[in-house]
C-alpha cells in the first residue's frame, strides 16, 4: 500500500484520541480524513483542528471512500457497536482499551473483524514502550530464570483532577458506560502481565474506593497465579500523586526492576541520574544500567500506538495487540472484580458459575 492511508475517528470521548492525531497528522504516509461524534461541538471543534470532514451521523464516516482505517475512542460501553458498524463497513480498526466491558461483546466483535477480514489492533501502549521491549526480551530469553514474582503498577492522580471529575471525561466514572478505574485502567497492566507471562489461572483481588467516593472504585490490587507457579501483583489506583518504581521481575537467576514508567513517574520532575530499567543477575556484585531512555511524558508513550496500527495495514502484518488479547485483558479485570466481590479465588477461564 503506497497510497497514503485515509483514517477517521470514531468519538473524540476519550482523550487518547486527540493524541492520536496529533501523531499521525506527523506522518507523510497517512491523512487524517473525517470523524464522527455525537457532541457536535466537540466534534466540529476537534475535526477543524485536524483538517477533517465532521459529521454528526456515523454512516458518512463509514461509507466515505477515502477512510480505509478509523480509530474507535468513544466511551468503552459503545465499543462493541462502533467496531461491529466499522467491521461490516470494511474498515481497519484500531479500538481504545479495554476492548469491551463483557466477554460476550468481546466475543461479537472478534468474529465480526474476523469475517471482514479488516485489521483489528487493541490500543494498549505498554507494548510499544522501548523499557517494556527490553523486558520482554530478557525474559524470553531466559535472563533471569524461571519466574517466581512480577509486580507490575499502573497508576494515574485522574481522580484528584476536578477538571477529570467534572469536565467532559466525567464519562469514565459511570459505571454504565465504563465500569470502574480498575476495568478502565488496570486494563493496561492486565495486558502487560499477559504479554509477559502468559494468560493466568487464578486470581484473588480486593477492588475499592480508598480515599474517594467519586468513582466505583479508585485502588485495586490484584494477585494472579500461573501454571509455572508465579505469580503476579497488580497495583493500579486512581489517586497515587506520585510513583516511581513501576516494575519488579524476580527469578532464580536475576532480577529486572523498572522505574519511571506510568504517569506519576514521568509527568513530575525527575531525579537526579535516573535510571529507566536495571538487571541484577546471579553472582553478580552490581546493578547493571540498561541504558533505556526515559520518554519526556506519558503522551510519548501514548502516542507510540498508531505507527504499529498504520505499519500493520499498510505492510499486512499481524497487529502486536490482536482482538484475542484484548479480551484476555478484558477476562483478566473481570476476574479480579469477582474475587473482590465475592471474596475468594477466581478460576480461568471465567465461566457463569467459576
Amino acid at each position: 500500500m503506497s497510497a497514503k492511508l485515509g483514517i477517521g475517528v470514531i468519538s473524540f470521548a476519550h482523550g487518547h484520541a486527540n493524541l492520536y492525531c496529533d501523531r499521525l497528522a506527523t506522518y507523510d504516509d497517512v491523512r487524517l480524513v473525517a470523524c464522527w461524534d455525537d457532541d457536535e461541538v466537540r466534534g466540529g471543534a476537534t475535526a477543524a483542528k485536524y483538517a477533517m470532514r465532521y459529521s454528526p451521523h456515523l454512516e458518512d464516516l463509514l461509507d466515505n471512500p477515502d477512510v480505509q482505517a478509523v480509530i474507535v475512542t468513544c466511551e468503552t460501553s459503545r465499543h462493541a457497536a462502533m467496531v461491529l458498524a466499522a467491521a461490516a463497513a470494511g474498515k481497519h480498526i484500531l479500538c481504545q482499551k479495554p476492548m469491551a466491558l463483557t466477554l460476550a461483546d468481546c466475543d461479537r466483535m472478534a468474529a465480526a473483524v474476523e469475517a471482514a477480514g479488516v485489521k483489528f489492533m487493541m490500543a494498549y501502549q505498554m507494548r510499544h514502550d522501548p523499557s517494556n521491549q527490553k523486558i520482554k526480551e530478557l525474559v524470553d530469553g531466559g535472563a533471569v530464570g524461571k519466574i517466581s514474582l512480577v509486580r507490575r503498577r499502573h497508576c494515574i492522580p485522574v481522580l484528584f483532577n476536578d477538571a477529570f471529575v467534572n469536565g467532559p471525561t466525567r464519562w469514565h466514572l459511570d459505571p454504565t458506560q465504563n465500569m470502574g478505574m480498575f476495568m478502565d485502567d488496570a486494563s493496561h497492566a492486565t495486558d502487560f502481565l499477559h504479554w509477559l507471562l502468559g494468560k493466568p489461572v487464578s486470581v484473588v483481588a480486593e477492588i475499592d474506593n480508598t480515599v474517594t467516593a467519586v468513582a466505583p472504585d479508585d485502588t485495586g490490587v490484584a494477585i494472579y497465579r500461573y501454571a509455572s507457579g508465579a505469580m503476579a501483583v497488580l497495583v493500579n489506583s486512581s489517586v497515587t500523586l506520585a510513583g516511581e518504581n513501576t516494575t519488579e521481575v524476580y527469578g532464580d537467576q536475576g532480577v529486572i526492576i523498572q522505574n519511571h514508567d506510568d504517569l506519576v513517574s514521568t509527568n513530575v520532575a525527575l531525579p537526579p541520574h535516573p535510571i529507566a530499567l536495571k538487571r541484577y543477575t546471579r553472582g553478580e556484585s552490581q546493578w547493571h544500567d540498561l541504558g533505556i531512555p526515559i520518554p519526556a511524558s506519558h503522551a510519548e508513550r501514548i502516542a507510540a500506538v498508531p505507527r504499529a496500527f498504520v505499519d500493520c495495514i499498510k505492510h499486512d502484518l499481524v497487529p502486536p495487540t490482536t482482538a484475542q488479547d484484548g479480551r484476555v485483558s478484558v477476562e483478566m479485570v473481570l476476574g479480579a472484580y469477582r474475587s473482590a466481590r465475592e471474596g475468594r479465588r477466581i478460576h480461568f477461564p471465567l465461566t457463569e458459575e467459576s
